[in-house]
């Protein structure tokens, strides 16, 4: 009795020393190999190199697990070919489930990768993500599907005619999908760049979804716009080209006032707004100009540069309130309509 028992026990410790090592194998690898080649990759140029690095990461010990798994297949007791051969496809189905995840992660982080080196913002453009994940994927799940021996054509064939009526009732929601690839691919607008639409919308644009495009206005509401609609819209794009804005403040001063001495406080107090404001481009001097005789005042205009469209509230704000300090300490007057009313009282 005792040397069956033995017997089984030295059967049963083969396969399990087995995969013990294998998971120790895997963790030796991920510890020390692994992790200096990651440090490795860490110093050089390019970042593609530590994208593939930490997508595969967390698979390692699962990847040597599943190799020491199928080597103690052959070896475990009572296991005959037909269980062997349904454990092997689960094994491979696993495997190819595992580094479908690690083929993916290492698509999206490359696209987010190369988004960033030509200076655009994919990352929070979810719809080259999510559609790059899917197809990924779905091509992990074909390829499973043919390995555990179910034929994927007809499901190949279900999945287009199905398509194409899905295609018929989402109209609209697929044209807003390829709405927002267009927006992407040709960058007539993305994420950060302040815009107004035709509609008169204005904002800044926060993300490009599968659906829709995301405006954040000025006062920090929220705009929910169709990409269909920003496809065909007539869009002015501040930040496009050179993002640099022209801002213009009008200045009345009274008729009595000495121009050139008006001129000179005025370029003076400009100067020390262009210094004090972020916003404003430091190398564009302010440029004052005698506009017009209005109705009361000699009207004068006074033009910066800020470095983009968001930038002129603080500029006008801060120039505002020095001029007017400025000007009532150098005796200048604002003047301010003044309107005669003479009412007659007809006497019968």
């Amino acid at each position: 009795m005792d040397k069956p028992i033995i017997e089984y026990i030295i059967q049963f410790s083969i396969p399990l020393g087995t995969i013990l090592c294998g998971i120790v194998l895997g963790w030796v690898f991920k510890r020390f190999i692994h992790h200096r080649l990651k440090k490795l990759t860490e110093k050089t140029d390019w970042k593609g190199d530590d994208v593939v690095f930490d997508a595969i990461e967390s698979h390692i010990v699962l990847w040597f697990f599943l190799a020491s798994l199928n080597i103690a297949s052959n070896s475990i007791p009572f296991l005959n070919d037909v269980y062997i051969s349904y454990l092997s496809k689960i094994i491979v189905s696993v495997l190819i489930l595992s580094v479908t995840l690690a083929v993916s992660r290492i698509g999206v982080g490359l696209l987010n990768f190369w988004a960033e080196k030509q200076g655009t913002d994919l990352p929070s453009t979810t719809i080259f993500v999510n559609l790059a994940r899917i197809i990924i994927i779905s091509v992990g799940v074909l390829i499973i599907l043919q390995s555990l021996g179910i034929s994927i054509t007809p499901l190949l064939t279900a999945m287009g005619v199905g398509g194409l009526a899905i295609s018929l009732a989402l109209k609209d929601t697929l044209s807003d999908f390829f709405a927002g690839l267009h927006i992407l691919l040709s960058q007539k607008v993305k994420p950060g760049d302040f815009v107004e639409l035709d509609s008169g919308h204005m904002g800044y644009v926060q993300n490009i979804t599968w659906r829709h495009t995301t405006l954040m206005e000025r006062t920090n509401n929220e705009v929910t716009v169709p990409n269909a609609k920003i496809s065909a819209a007539i869009v002015k794009n501040y930040d496009k080209g050179d993002p640099s804005f022209s801002i213009r403040v009008a200045v009345g001063v009274s008729y009595e006032s000495d121009l050139d001495h008006v001129i000179k406080i005025t370029e003076e107090v400009a100067s020390n707004v262009i210094a004090q404001i972020d916003g404003a481009r430091k190398d564009a001097p302010a440029v004052v100009r005698c506009f017009q005789f209005g109705p009361s005042s000699v009207d004068l205009k006074v033009y910066f540069r800020g470095e983009k469209y968001g930038d002129q509230h603080p500029i006008i704000d801060e120039f505002i309130r020095q001029i007017h300090k400025r000007f009532k300490s150098e005796n200048i007057e604002i003047p301010f309509p003044i309107r005669t009313l003479i009412h007659k009282n007809d006497q019968q």
